[in-house]
């Protein structure tokens, strides 16, 4: 008998969907059937209206786990995501999936809107779930990878057991170009780049079991990355009498990580359930990073050389506590002690002929230490289509900083919240939320690294607040069938003591707290059949965002939206709100051929530029449109076979940088560098899995 690492709790069988008419939608694995899934993570994918959230990746347990449940208990495992989590559990272990929607009694939603609870089967022998797959690369060499997790029971324990490994390469080629303030190109040449290494992405483990009362549950990960990052590029000046240079850049990063957890949950008494959760995670990180500048006739002109050595530790206890002594209440108490350290050693030399010298990198040495106590009290009152959850949170912390920097500070936040849902007898749902929220300090902001590609440093800020907010949210989704499923979101944040870039000199910035700003905006997401146009078996996904912010600039004291993220992977997910981009967009085709057991799709996402306002410089990134096709089939002996094609518009990634000759817009523009890169539309992958 298996039951995974999600054990203890009875489940039944369903051949329909059915909507509870309180906010639950169950979805039995038969519902599924036609998308020929292969792991719990391909259903939960085809849930109509939902998209999974993998958590925010801060620190402490509240936002870790996502919207995710898995026979109603969250994953307490903080960096194996919960995406990770179901791609280890093969699709026949699922029985049903059950979409709550609103709040849910005994349920903590953690500000999520909606929950998928994913129910085990306890009557399936041990299974192993394994997939192989390639990708093609006309700009780099080819890539490969593979993972594999076995479940299985051994004696009283439930254990989960997953690898998954790869060969990573990638490359950009592209142009980079200088131009004066009229516009005239004074420099240009390739900007290309390599990257290549072995990925260790995870190796897991996961055991649960009964001890008397008690349901135990044991997780541990561990992660090693080895990788290099090669651009070598040229600068070739167009004015007459102009030099040319060589530039090559090499990064090599080292990093091992390592996550051990546990947790033990009991009912005390027949009202009182008690959960305690242990969580300590490591990661150290090795950089080496050189730059080597050359002049026309070969000779070196520049040399510099970065090591930097990062440690960061991360020690969570928490506990929870669900009562239901009264009818309709749902009274929970959560506790939760956080300790996070990171230590930075950086070394840089440049030599510019004459020998290396050391560079001083203000903040770049330092040990920056934060502990933290959360605590929530909250009840969720049931009163037949109406659902008031409400609460109130206190949070206390204390950061100190040691070394390049001698500082300590404590910082207490109270955290109300309510939330008001109205559920529909036609299906629909009404939902209120109000809540202040305070967002978690990155602790990498305090300290300073190098940016060798910009010829620039990264300044830390030892002064940094947590910003927080007050969250006002009013949504409505219109369930029309079991798959149409269409949700509005209007959504307004009054931000405090906002988290930007703040200036330090006329040269230099580094994050820090810019004053009072907004957001406010509007997402629209839904799950529409294609039946009506003829088209048997085909639906799409959408999901829009339309959003706008203002802040006071602190350089010009003007009103501005607050930066964006800057580059980064631009498609893979709808990214929380806090990128402050304008405007994205996905949309996802897919049409299965369920008798045929073969399906296609399409998916088309863009998104809206992201600018950095910095002390002297406005850094805008931004893409064109992406696109994916793909291409399955499961008829030959049960295994998948998916072949998709990646980046078919061959989107170009640009950033302009507008530099000033001093303050930004306060002074003329001195040049402007523009930069566009691609991979190449010639990304094809070949994905080929199955179970036994």
């Amino acid at each position: 008998m298996l039951c995974l690492q999600f054990c203890g709790l009875q489940t039944f069988a369903s051949e329909h969907v059915i909507d509870s008419g309180s906010g639950t939608v169950e979805y039995p694995a038969s519902f599924f059937g036609r998308y020929q899934p292969n792991t719990a993570l391909d259903m939960v994918r085809q849930i109509p209206g939902f998209e999974l959230d993998d958590g925010d990746g801060t620190r402490g347990m509240a936002s870790s786990g996502g919207n995710l449940l898995i026979n109603s208990r969250r994953p307490s495992a903080k960096q194996d995501l919960p995406s990770a989590v179901l791609t280890r559990i093969p699709a026949s272990q699922v029985e049903r999936i059950e979409l709550i929607r609103g709040q849910a009694q005994g349920i903590d939603f953690q500000g999520q809107s909606v929950l998928a609870n994913v129910y085990l089967r306890t009557d399936i022998p041990a299974t192993v779930r394994w997939e192989l797959w390639g990708q093609h690369n006309k700009s780099a060499p080819f890539k490969v990878g593979g993972n594999v997790s076995m479940s299985d029971r051994w004696g009283n324990f439930d254990i989960n057991v997953g690898l998954d490994a790869e060969r990573d390469t990638s490359g950009w080629k592209g142009t980079e170009s200088e131009f004066d303030r009229n516009g005239v190109l004074l420099e240009s040449g390739p900007h290309n780049s390599t990257e290549k290494g072995i990925r260790l992405n995870s190796l897991s483990f996961i055991a649960s079991t009964w001890m008397g009362e008690n349901f135990v549950r044991f997780n541990s990960r561990l992660t090693v990355n080895d990788t290099s990052y090669f651009r070598p590029n040229g600068r070739v000046a167009i004015a007459p009498g102009g030099t040319t240079s060589d530039e090559i850049i090499n990064l090599d990063t080292q990093n091992f990580e390592y996550e051990l957890g546990a947790d033990i949950e009991r009912a005390i008494t027949g009202e009182l359930t008690g959960k305690l959760i242990l969580l300590y995670n490591n990661d150290d990180s090795d950089s080496l990073s050189t730059q080597d500048v050359t002049d026309d006739n070969a000779v070196q002109i520049l040399f510099r050389e970065a090591d930097t050595q990062t440690r960061s530790q991360e020690q969570i206890t928490r506990l929870e506590f669900d009562w239901n002594r009264f009818d309709s209440h749902a009274i929970q108490f959560n506790a939760e002690r956080a300790y996070n350290v990171l230590d930075r050693d950086l070394m840089q030399t440049d030599d510019r002929g004459s020998g290396p010298q050391l560079i001083d990198v203000p903040g770049a040495n330092a040990r920056v230490k934060e502990v933290r106590y959360d605590l929530l009290l909250q009840d969720t009152w049931s009163a037949g289509i109406v659902d008031l959850d409400f609460g109130l949170g206190a949070e206390t912390s204390k950061l100190s900083q040691t070394g390049d920097s001698d500082l300590s500070r404590d910082f207490f936040f109270i955290k109300p919240f309510v939330v008001m849902t109205y559920s529909h007898i036609n299906q629909s749902q009404s939902r209120l939320r109000v809540a202040r929220e305070v967002a978690q300090l990155d602790l990498e902001d305090f300290v300073s690294a190098t940016v060798f590609e910009d010829d620039d440093f990264a300044l830390g800020n030892p002064n940094i607040r947590p910003e927080y907010t007050w969250v006002a949210e009013i949504s409505h989704e219109q369930r029309f069938s079991r798959e149409t499923v269409l949700t509005v979101t209007a959504f307004h944040h009054w931000i405090s003591d906002v988290l930007d870039l703040l200036p330090l000199s006329p040269d230099f910035e580094a994050p820090g707290n810019i004053g009072d700003g907004r957001r406010w905006g509007i997402i629209t997401e839904g799950t529409l059949p294609l039946e009506v146009l003829g088209l048997h078996g085909a639906k799409l996904d959408i999901k829009f965002i339309l959003q706008d912010s203002v802040v006071t600039d602190p350089v010009t004291g003007d009103r501005r939206r607050l930066s964006g993220d800057g580059g980064g992977a631009p498609y893979r997910t709808l990214e929380v709100l806090n990128n402050n981009m304008g405007w994205r967009y996905r949309v996802d085709y897919r049409q299965d051929f369920e008798t045929a057991r073969v399906a296609w799709g399409l998916t088309y996402a863009d998104r809206g530029d992201r600018p950095l306002y910095k002390v002297n410089e406005l850094d805008v990134h931004s893409e064109g449109p992406a696109g994916t096709f793909f291409i399955e089939t499961t008829r030959w002996f049960g295994v998948k076979i998916n072949l998709l094609w990646d980046n078919i518009f061959n989107f170009k990634r640009h950033r302009e940088r507008t530099r000033f000759v001093g303050e930004r817009s306060l002074s003329p523009v001195d040049s402007v560098i523009v930069r566009d890169r691609q991979h190449d539309r010639y990304r094809i992958g070949l994905h080929v899995s199955g179970t036994f």
